[in-house]
């Protein structure tokens, strides 16, 4: 089974002012990043702005990523639905465009109970046949994940990971001691990554890495080879990242920083408001004074 590890960028979904997907700027930026030194990448995150997209972008995008990464890294595309039959046709359609694997994330219309949330995630892993990632964010999700639910979903053989975007690592150490060897866990840019890594975590997904890749990779390699004080401060650095990343809106940060590097991504997908001249300034100087020549 494909194995999840390291920095995986969640990508942008460009489009045009109609609307359309733009395929030539998100095969260009996916293999940038892969050149660069990225882990696998994940299209269709909250970045990917998933939810504003239909069933037939989703598929587009999830089919130009795989094209442009070539076999080069792992594709492992968001699946999100408030419906287990939906999910798991997303399922299908992304292993049928040669996906290498799983995000799972659960929309929530109506509150669900535990058991309901249990199911859905059973159902998605059943239908994938290939590495499952756990996707939790109380700040986003109606229905989150208690741990005693991760621990019998990490039993399943394709459930391998749980990307956690809250802001608790206390809860991340719990769940780490909770399922062992059985779940490896990411962090997501809500967290500090390098410690993530120092209790355990094996890498994490995140939109930031879009445009900082090269210092992301070099954070990993650092937490990797245990260079703590090293890795601390290089964290320390790219922190102004992850903070106008939660000031803004997700996409139109990343989007902003995309466009300040030279790639046509537009603006974000309606009724999101376009990239305000606040935002496009600050992540101006954010890249600046980090320096990365992405």
């Amino acid at each position: 089974m494909t194995s999840l590890k390291g920095v995986i960028p969640y990508l942008v979904t460009p489009v045009d002012d109609s609307g359309a997907i733009k395929g030539d700027v998100l095969a260009k930026l996916t293999s940038d990043l892969i050149d660069k030194g990225v882990h696998g990448v994940t299209p269709l995150g909250s970045t990917g702005e998933f939810a504003y997209l239909n069933a037939q972008q989703r598929l587009k995008v999830v089919e130009v990523v795989v094209k442009a990464a070539a076999g080069r890294v792992p594709v492992v595309p968001g699946v999100a639905s408030t419906s287990i039959q939906d999910a798991v046709a997303q399922v299908r359609a992304y292993k049928a465009a040669g996906a290498d694997g799983i995000v799972a994330i659960l929309e929530a219309y109506f509150p669900l109970s535990q058991q309901d949330v249990e199911r859905y995630f059973m159902a998605v892993a059943d239908a994938a046949d290939a590495p499952v990632v756990l996707y939790t964010n109380p700040n986003f999700q109606r229905s989150d994940l208690s741990i005693d639910v991760i621990a019998r979903l990490s039993r399943h053989p394709n459930i391998v990971g749980l990307k956690d975007a809250s802001t608790n690592t206390g809860r991340l150490l719990s769940i780490i001691n909770r399922c062992g060897d059985a779940l490896d866990v990411y962090a997501a840019s809500s967290h500090i990554a390098a410690c993530v890594m120092m209790i355990g975590g094996k890498g994490w997904f995140a939109g930031p890495a879009c445009a900082i890749p090269r210092e992301s990779v070099r954070l990993y390699d650092l937490c990797h080879a245990r260079r703590w004080d090293e890795a601390i401060a290089l964290q320390k650095r790219l922190w102004a990242f992850n903070e106008a990343f939660a000031t803004f809106n997700l996409a139109a940060s990343v989007k902003a920083a995309l466009q300040i590097q030279g790639y046509a991504v537009g603006e974000p997908i309606p009724p999101q408001s376009p990239i305000s001249d606040a935002c496009r300034s600050t992540m101006a100087d954010i890249l600046a004074r980090l320096g990365d020549d992405a």
